[in-house]
């Protein structure tokens, strides 16, 4: 019987964005129809509003979800990376994120060359995160520094797709 491999240490989200962990909730992520799930491909034409995330967990608990893309500018030269794409905290378990509070405002894919991955991220509060400032910038985050910092710890769950610029439509 062959062991199973992660998609999370194929895909390098476990090294570039996170350490490894044991996923202890479900996070479900849909664009539209489109059920997300690790290393799947999603047009960045349907992921320009927010996706429907459900998340398991106890309504007493509380929970941040972060959004990367750590390929930023380019898979090959990733001298942005981390870039930040959506930062959602005090998410009350067994909701979304449009019962918690947005640190920073969604923005969705927009990969200028190569395939990118986007990583969400989610993890358990130890309370309520009171005031939180939004980054400065979008470009150099770093999953790893944040969840230190606001001593979140390892991950619950995470999930990660891959998008790449769509073809121009070609006039005649």
């Amino acid at each position: 019987m062959a062991a199973s491999v992660d998609p999370l240490v194929v895909g390098r989200v476990i090294g570039d964005v996170l350490d490894m962990f044991v996923p202890t909730l479900t996070m479900s992520v849909h664009y539209g129809s489109k059920h997300v799930t690790n290393g799947c491909d999603v047009k960045p034409s349907i992921a320009v509003y927010p996706p429907k995330v459900k998340i398991s967990g106890q309504s007493d608990e509380l929970y941040t979800l972060v959004m990367t893309d750590p390929d930023a500018p380019s898979p090959s030269e990733p001298s942005l990376r981390e870039w930040v794409h959506w930062i959602v905290v005090d998410i009350p378990g067994g909701t979304n994120p449009t019962r918690g509070r947005e640190v920073l405002s969604y923005v969705g894919p927009r990969p200028p060359v190569g395939i990118h991955r986007y990583i969400l991220v989610l993890f358990r509060q130890k309370g309520p995160m009171g005031l939180l400032e939004e980054p400065q910038t979008r470009a150099n985050f770093n999953t790893r520094y944040f969840a230190g910092h606001l001593d979140l710890g390892l991950p619950v769950a995470t999930v990660y797709f891959n998008a790449q610029k769509e073809p121009a439509h070609k006039r005649r």
